[in-house]
């Protein structure tokens, strides 16, 4: 159990802290930045731990049912917009905002999923599970309002004009993480779907319980790269950044981008893992942990790359009281569950 909550505590933690060497690149565009981490990713991290983690990857994947293809290709593709939306959000409004607000809409939604998939719980367990919705909703709505007042604080210091606009509106920034965190709920569909058929072919061919995890992923994050591939390609062409590409500082943004991406991907893989630990509280408690570790992670993150240096008091426990508002939220809907 001890080390099942360990792993779900690094997890998270790794989840929370995969985009802070975004702040670190140099000589790259907002397209170079992320269009090389989705590359990597979605398609080459992936591809090398399903290979390398999964006994019969290819007998796995080349009998998996062509319905079972479609259902997850096309929830991953949804998720896959989600997710580049909360890159978006990043940059618009930083890494506290960015991941707390899209991760909080995530678990929002996320938790009313399986009622539509296995239907109503019981009473008891529905009423909790609502509460610690409306709960995480509050920690949404509070730390939206925390980012608006944070964007008028940073307006009245001099030498933050030209970098607030630069960011552009914060208003815009949080509809985008919403819209993401929305999207984003296709991977807990697809999940839903292919998990069954992936475990037991996992299964049959030798693999650990917690292999079915990685095979789960190797669908989703192929799919929900397309549709990334298909945008920053166009953006990068539109606006001719391909050049960027050749800064002197190449090697060194390469090197920060692969550990976002690794990062990123192993976070879902470590988390699966730790699930497989802790047993049956697995999917509940340690979902739980995974999530609080991240969000507090990251509004760390955001804190000590001074995100939040020139924002009031007022601000600030506005941004306090919304993360402790999805902690709480987020312990209430594991309960439930």
């Amino acid at each position: 159990m001890t080390e099942g909550i360990l792993l779900a505590i690094t997890a998270g933690i790794m989840l929370g802290v995969y985009a802070l060497p975004e702040k670190f690149t140099k000589g790259f565009q907002y397209e170079n930045t992320w269009s090389l981490f989705f590359l990597l990713t979605m398609f080459v991290v992936p591809v090398i731990a399903s290979v390398v983690l999964i006994q019969g990857f290819s007998e796995i994947f080349s009998e998996m049912p062509s319905e079972l293809w479609i259902k997850m290709g096309l929830a991953s593709f949804l998720w896959g917009i989600g997710v580049m939306m909360w890159s978006k959000a990043i940059n618009y409004i930083g890494l506290s905002l960015g991941f707390s607000i899209f991760i909080g809409t995530v678990i929002f939604i996320g938790s009313l999923i399986p009622f539509a998939v296995d239907g109503l719980p019981d009473q008891e367990s529905l009423i909790l599970i609502l509460v610690g919705i409306l709960i995480v909703l509050l920690g949404i709505v509070l730390k939206g309002k925390a980012g608006l007042i944070r964007e008028k604080d940073e307006a009245l210091v001099d030498n933050k004009d030209s970098a607030a606009g630069n960011k552009g509106s914060m208003a815009t920034g949080i509809l985008i993480a919403i819209v993401g965190g929305l999207l984003a709920t296709g991977f807990s569909y697809a999940n839903a779907v292919g998990r069954p058929y992936l475990h037991d072919a996992s299964q049959s061919h030798g693999n650990a319980d917690w292999v079915t995890a990685v095979a789960v992923m190797f669908p989703i994050f192929i799919s929900g790269g397309i549709v990334m591939t298909a945008y920053f390609g166009y953006h990068l062409s539109k606006k001719k950044a391909w050049k960027a590409f050749k800064t002197p500082a190449f090697g060194k943004n390469f090197l920060l981008i692969l550990f976002m991406a690794v990062f990123h991907y192993a976070a879902s893989a470590l988390f699966a893992f730790a699930a497989f630990k802790l047993g049956e509280a697995g999917n509940t408690v340690g979902y739980a942990i995974y999530n609080t570790a991240c969000v507090v992670t990251a509004i760390f993150s955001g804190i000590i790359t001074k995100e939040w240096i020139s924002a009031s008091p007022k601000a600030k426990k506005l941004l306090y009281a919304g993360v402790a508002c999805m902690v709480i939220g987020i312990v209430v809907i594991a309960m439930g569950n």
